[in-house]
């Protein structure tokens, strides 16, 4: 059994863009959905589909590369909030990545969205991880 769900989908798109593999299959739950739905929006993966395959699916991700240099558009994915430390973080102490270059995925009431989003609404969350 996975003790953190988020951090295992962290690392098998990790490890997919070290291998250099365009799709990269993660079963999913709600969470992970809308953490997809967010690298997606932000420009980070190239397509994402769910799968509603057995009791609890698969999201196929196909990762996101630079035509010409065959760089990854994710450089790192890194997990801020862990289950036995959990961080959260208040409208005002809202954590900016590499100044605004990266996003950080924070869950708050009002669903999944990027540190931006979060500030805009004046909400604050749990920040569940950087990526840039």
């Amino acid at each position: 059994m996975n003790t953190d769900p988020i951090a295992d989908y962290l690392t098998r798109v990790r490890n997919a863009i070290k291998a250099n593999q365009r799709v990269v299959e993660i079963p999913a739950s709600n969470l992970k959905k809308e953490i997809t739905k967010v690298l997606f929006d932000k420009g980070y993966i190239a397509n994402y589909k769910f799968e509603d395959n057995g009791p609890q699916g698969n999201i196929k991700v196909a990762l996101k590369y630079h035509p010409v240099t065959k760089v990854s558009a994710i450089r790192t994915l890194t997990r801020v909030s862990k289950p036995g430390l959990r961080k959260y973080a208040g409208m005002d102490t809202m954590p900016r990545v590499l100044n605004g270059l990266g996003i950080a995925i924070v869950s708050t009431s009002k669903g999944v969205m990027t540190d931006k989003e979060a500030r805009q609404q004046n909400i604050g969350g749990e920040v569940l991880c950087f990526v840039y």
